[in-house]
């Protein structure tokens, strides 16, 4: 007598809309009819809805599904271990932003609390991007002066950010300035102001040498949220990252002592 598709559905923890639908897509068929016209399913069909049911798990397409089951074994096989390499792709992913939004939260817990005033009186038009953020978490995760400069940026005050936020935009303008003087990426005025830079994160947040100093420059020029950090959008002029990511190259390879002395006069 076979199966209703009520009955089908009940054993097999589908609806009958689900069933319905695999046969008019000629996915499963039932075998046959009874005298009224209504759908019968055998155990063979039962059989074959247990493998749409496990291809369906595995997150295989329908029509990819019918070619599977109507197909050779060999191509069964093969189908299987393409998804299998998929899956293990979907579960290194997940497995990473799982990892992003842990490093998120932190990021978030990050600092003083503010009130969304405070927080544009003290930082103005820098903007804080959280993807951003987020990454360089990831990036420097087991750096320890990265873990030292987050560690130190928790500890600071309202009034710490205010006179840090506040030193950062003496140190903006002077870049800009120099800028839009055209004064050489590598001469004395521009190094000075990329060791005035240095000085700054060494004080406010991490010892930065020279080698790390490069990095960060790099990453401003090759990244605008990282740019962002230092100079707002409405101040930013075309070629002005590169220009400090070239100052501070030019800084890094000048003599210790000339470095030393300018971080002193900073100070």
């Amino acid at each position: 007598m076979g199966y209703s598709v009520g009955q089908v559905a009940a054993f097999a923890g589908v609806t009958v809309r689900t069933l319905h639908h695999y046969d008019r897509a000629g996915l499963l068929s039932p075998g046959d009819r009874s005298p009224a016209g209504y759908r019968r399913y055998g155990d063979a069909d039962l059989v074959r809805l247990q493998q749409i049911l496990f291809y369906r798990e595995l997150g295989f397409p329908l029509d990819e599904i019918a070619g599977i089951l109507d197909g050779p074994q060999a191509d069964a096989v093969e189908h299987l271990r393409s998804r299998q390499r998929q899956l293990h792709e979907e579960i290194a992913r997940l497995r990473h932003l799982a990892e992003v939004a842990e490093r998120a939260i932190e990021v978030q817990r990050t600092g003083v609390s503010m009130t969304p005033e405070e927080r544009s009186d003290v930082f103005g038009e820098i903007t804080f991007d959280l993807s951003y953020a987020t990454e360089a978490q990831l990036r420097w995760q087991h750096s320890p002066t990265h873990g030292e400069a987050m560690a130190r940026a928790s500890g600071h005050s309202k009034e710490d950010w205010r006179r840090l936020m506040a030193e950062a935009a003496a140190w903006r303008g002077e870049l800009l300035a120099a800028f839009d003087a055209a004064e050489p990426a590598d001469g004395e005025r521009a190094m000075d102001i990329a060791e005035a830079h240095r000085a700054h994160l060494t004080r406010w947040f991490t010892p930065c040498p020279p080698d790390v100093h490069r990095r960060i420059a790099d990453d401003f020029a090759a990244d605008p949220r990282a740019f962002a950090l230092v100079v707002p959008a409405s101040e930013q002029r075309p070629g002005l990252a590169g220009y400090l990511r070239e100052a501070v190259h030019a800084n890094a390879e000048r003599p210790a002592r000339l470095r030393t002395d300018t971080k002193k006069d900073d100070r």
